[in-house]
């Protein structure tokens, strides 16, 4: 079984692919591959904003508890 990926590790590489699919297209508008790129990036992003806040609200609750 192969090693999953950190989230950040998977945004960093997304970004970096829709950038240089941004540099390569002509039209960047009109481009499927960059949309579902784009799609992919913000679905990754939107994972790590909530495992962020998921363990801000985990370290808060420990402080409270001791």
């Amino acid at each position: 079984m192969a090693k999953r990926r950190s989230l950040q590790e998977d945004a960093k590489s997304l970004k970096a692919k829709v950038t240089k699919s941004l540099a390569d297209s002509d039209n960047p508008e009109g481009d499927s591959t960059i949309r579902s790129l784009r799609k992919r990036l913000r679905r990754v992003q939107r994972k790590v904003r909530t495992a962020k806040q998921r363990e801000e609200h985990r370290k808060s609750k420990i402080v409270a508890e001791a």
